[in-house]
Order: C-alpha cells, then sequence, then structure tokens
C-alpha cells in the first residue's frame, strides 16, 4: 500500500512542479522617452546619408562619438532628446536631414538555452524572441518561470499568460545589463520515468523478500 501511496503521489507532483509562479511585472516604454544607459547601443538612421548612420555605444561616461560632431553627452537624454541634437546639428551640413534612432539592448541569455551568452537586441522583440536567438531552451528548460536579474534584484513573470508572451521588452523593462536565466523544470518528465522505474524496482523486491520470507 505504501508503494502505491509513493506513486501516486509522483504522480501528482509533476504537474505541480511545472506550474509557474506569479510574480510582479514593471512595465515601462522604450520608444521617444526612454532615458539612454551607459552600455546602451544604438541605432542612428540618417535617411539618404549613409556616412552618418551605424551603431554607436552609450560609453560608461554616457557620452557617444558621432562623426563631424564630435562627442555628444547623452547623460540624461532621452531618445527623442538625442535624436533633435542630432538633428540641430546635422542640419548645419545639409537641408532637412531624417534621423531616427533606435535602443539596442546588451542582455544576457543564460541558463538552459542551447546558446547561452550576451546578445544585442532590439527592444520591440519579445523575451521569448531573445531565448529564440540563444537556439531556443533545452529539454529541461522551464519556460513558465523565466527569471529576469538586474544589479542583484530579481523580477519573475508567468510566461503562461498569452498578453505576457506578446509584451515586447521594452514594454516588460528590460534594459542592457539585464540578464534573462532560464530555469531548469525542477521536476522534468525524464527525472518522472526514472523515478517510476525506480519504484517498479523496488517493488518487485519488495514483493520478492515477502515472497522468499513467506512460511
Amino acid at each position: 500500500m505504501r508503494y502505491r501511496r509513493f506513486l501516486l503521489a509522483a504522480a501528482l507532483y509533476l504537474p505541480l512542479s511545472l506550474t509557474a509562479q506569479e510574480g510582479p511585472t514593471v512595465i515601462t516604454q522604450a520608444g521617444a522617452s526612454y532615458s539612454l544607459r551607459p552600455g546602451d547601443i544604438i541605432r542612428i538612421t540618417v535617411w539618404g546619408r549613409a556616412e552618418y548612420s551605424g551603431q554607436y555605444q552609450v560609453d560608461e561616461t554616457g557620452k557617444i562619438h558621432y562623426p563631424i560632431l564630435g562627442e555628444i553627452d547623452t547623460e540624461g537624454m532621452t531618445v527623442a532628446t538625442l535624436r533633435e541634437t542630432l538633428r540641430s546639428g546635422l542640419a548645419t551640413l545639409f537641408t532637412n536631414p531624417f534621423v531616427t534612432i533606435t535602443p539596442l539592448f546588451r542582455i544576457g541569455v543564460l541558463g538552459q538555452v542551447r546558446n547561452p551568452g550576451l546578445y544585442t537586441v532590439d527592444p520591440t522583440l519579445s523575451v521569448l524572441d531573445i531565448v529564440a536567438l540563444a537556439g531556443g531552451a533545452t529539454d529541461v528548460g522551464n519556460m513558465n518561470n523565466i527569471r529576469l536579474f538586474r544589479s542583484g534584484s530579481e523580477m519573475r513573470i508567468n510566461f503562461e499568460q498569452e498578453s505576457v508572451r506578446a509584451r515586447t521588452l521594452g514594454e516588460i523593462g528590460l534594459r542592457s545589463g539585464d540578464q534573462v536565466l532560464v530555469p531548469r523544470k525542477f521536476f522534468t518528465r525524464q527525472d518522472f520515468g526514472l523515478l517510476l522505474q525506480l519504484a517498479q524496482i523496488a517493488l518487485s523486491i519488495a514483493i520478492f523478500v515477502n515472497t522468499v520470507n513467506s512460511p
């Protein structure tokens, strides 16, 4: 009887272990109002002027080095403010410059993914997109309990909800330096199969012992 109870408990435990924990989400926008930070990479496009277009990194002092205009201090600047600064500077060189800026984030994708590492990503991607960039989750990766770390702090997001899966990195609030961790399933189907095999062996041994010891 105790072996039957053991098998029943194991079977009930599996779905519980694969359920993600509910947790808070941080919602911000990474559009024109996004404030630039050291480590960010920004994609600047000046239409019709390839020589002024490219990717530029905000250095540790908060500055970028841009052709002709030189060093630009982005501390406290939003994307919109930097765009206007570039437009004003380029307007002295040619008429009506059309400038677009896209902030790019350097995100660490770690844990149970096939190609862990640092990735430069567009904030319009979702967390599921950047996990895909890292080769996708391994067979034991728990996609329903993805963990987000920033400077030692952790945020939990329940990716079982379709509304959360559709959110972009910008909407969730990720930024350069953040780390996305795909944890291991605490109890996988492979573990469950092994547990059943062990239980069957234990049951067989118990039956054998009882048979030998019976009068």
